[in-house]
């Protein structure tokens, strides 16, 4: 398959993330405020969409408080600044099991709720877009699995299109691509959907190029996709995505490192992500163009 570089693209700031990085970091954003501050400043630097999750703000531990998001959400708005939000919908399918010789009982850190309650902030808050973890995966985490059944997400991907909030396949692997298929063509997510393929995740889809291009070539033509990988190739993947003809995305939940010894920010990351781009040839597109491409409609929460 040919490459054909994306000439008109828009990224997305993964603004803080759920990982256990807010220890690691002065500039991870903890409490609303500052999510939404770094959301913010992401946006002016350049940033189309800002993916945002929430912490405790005591202690910078993930959480899925509504209440939380709602802030976050309210206080973006608010703002002068015009970005599209998209939420996260990825907690509460977390299964931690015990020593391989007696996995049971499940141990502290499993978080595993239905679908009604997975999407609660999201119908509150009613973001243009949300994210739809399209399978299930092994993380690097000791005995941690993300759980997302076929059953799991055929309820979350119906409620968010029947909410109106665009759904963001996150992809770790080729099998994900399949079942987001499956999904479109039961009707349950719209069509062109929108992906995220998510590259390095230990133990989703390695980094590689080869591995790369496979994914980039199970995402149908008429969808819409952007792509990220981790630590010190997040900025690479800037360049291989829009080769490839997709978007970006950086950000700290991907990446906590601007340069060697040089702890980044949001917008510094953004920043970077713009001048690589330009310095491709290609435009970086701005929110209002993204609504348009991808049929968003922006509204205040209910």
């Amino acid at each position: 398959m040919p490459l054909e570089m994306n000439r008109e693209v828009f990224i997305t700031c993964a603004v803080t993330g759920s990982g256990g990085t807010q220890d690691r970091s002065p500039h991870v954003p903890r409490s609303p405020e500052q999510i939404a501050d770094s959301a913010i400043a992401a946006a002016k630097a350049g940033a189309a969409i800002v993916h945002c999750h929430v912490r405790d703000p005591k202690n910078g531990a993930p959480a899925r408080d509504p209440h939380l998001y709602r802030e976050v959400t309210e206080r973006i708005r608010e703002s002068e600044v015009d970005v599209v939000l998209n939420l996260t919908a990825g907690m509460g399918g977390d299964l931690v099991f015990g020593h391989p010789g007696s996995p049971l009982p499940l141990q502290d850190g499993t978080d595993m709720v239905g679908a009604e309650e997975r999407l609660a902030h999201i119908r509150d808050c009613l973001p243009e877009i949300c994210t739809l973890d399209c399978g299930t995966m092994n993380f690097a985490e000791a005995d941690y699995v993300m759980t997302n059944t076929p059953g799991m997400l055929r309820a979350m991907g119906g409620m968010m299109t029947d909410l109106g909030v665009k759904p963001e396949i996150e992809a770790f692997d080729t099998g994900h691509l399949w079942l987001a298929k499956q999904l479109v063509s039961e009707g349950i997510i719209t069509s062109p959907a929108l992906v995220q393929l998510c590259m390095g995740i230990p133990w989703g889809a390695p980094d590689d190029l080869n591995t790369f291009m496979a994914m980039v070539n199970n995402v149908p033509g008429e969808w819409h996709w952007s792509a990220f990988s981790i630590g010190r190739n997040e900025m690479p993947y800037v360049a291989a995505a829009v080769l490839a003809g997709g978007n970006v995305r950086v950000g700290l939940e991907d990446n906590l490192w601007l340069d060697k010894g040089k702890l980044a920010t949001n917008e510094a990351l953004v920043e970077r992500a713009v001048a690589l781009i330009e310095a491709m040839g290609a435009k970086v597109i701005g929110p209002q163009a993204v609504r348009e491409r991808l049929g968003l409609v922006k509204r205040a929460p209910q």
